[in-house]
């Protein structure tokens, strides 16, 4: 069951590169908390029942809820357009990550570790990838925003590539780091709309002092 959850994960990957709509985006953020939670199900069922709690609560609350509002809230409080406007046409970006996915898949053949879990490898490390190759060919911030949030997800399943023995102060740590991120860049897009409007990162130099 875990194996069909990381490959429908990974299928979101494909949708990002396509999708047109920020609202989309959002909604595919949403589909990425709620498999996450399922992976974690299944995946962390040995863990302590206490931890086990905590680490579900954060990906069904925080990630699947939390975060997709409070993106939702800043494209409609900032009235930011519909469209992600990509640097690059759509299909590009799908043969990139492609080609990004199957990458991953021939480097994990060759990474030799006795307790890594592949398949938890290859989806990690293309989320990781993908995401930081949406953000360097979108143009709107409220983009980088959320696929910040898509390279933390990959950092997620990364930490569960190792199975049960997952640090439970690491992955608070990490949610921290996102939560901080994402509440900072939501007052920066704020502060850039009242400027730009749509919040294009091509306007960023009529921002002065």
């Amino acid at each position: 069951m875990t194996d069909i959850l990381l490959i429908v994960f990974s299928i979101t990957l494909f949708y990002f590169a396509i999708a047109n709509r920020l609202m989309t985006y959002v909604g595919l953020l949403t589909m990425q908390g709620l498999l996450i939670c399922g992976i974690a199900i299944f995946s962390l069922h040995e863990m302590n029942v206490i931890n086990l709690g905590t680490i579900l609560l954060e990906t069904l609350v925080v990630k699947a809820i939390a975060m997709p509002m409070f993106i939702r809230h800043v494209i409609k409080k900032n009235k930011i357009t519909r469209e992600a406007e990509p640097s690059v046409p759509y299909f590009v970006s799908l043969i990139v990550t492609t080609a990004i996915v199957v990458a991953t898949f021939l480097v994990s053949r060759m990474v030799e570790a006795v307790n890594l879990n592949k398949t938890f490898f290859v989806v990690a490390l293309s989320t990781i990838l993908c995401g930081l190759y949406l953000i360097a060919t979108r143009r709107k911030v409220i983009t980088h925003v959320i696929c910040y949030v898509i390279v933390e997800n990959g950092a997620f399943i990364l930490s569960l590539a190792q199975g049960n023995e997952m640090p439970l102060m690491v992955n608070l740590g990490v949610l921290l780091d996102v939560l901080v991120s994402v509440f900072l860049l939501a007052i920066f897009i704020n502060k850039v709309g009242d400027v730009t409007g749509d919040g294009d990162v091509s306007h960023l130099n009529q921002l002065k002092d």
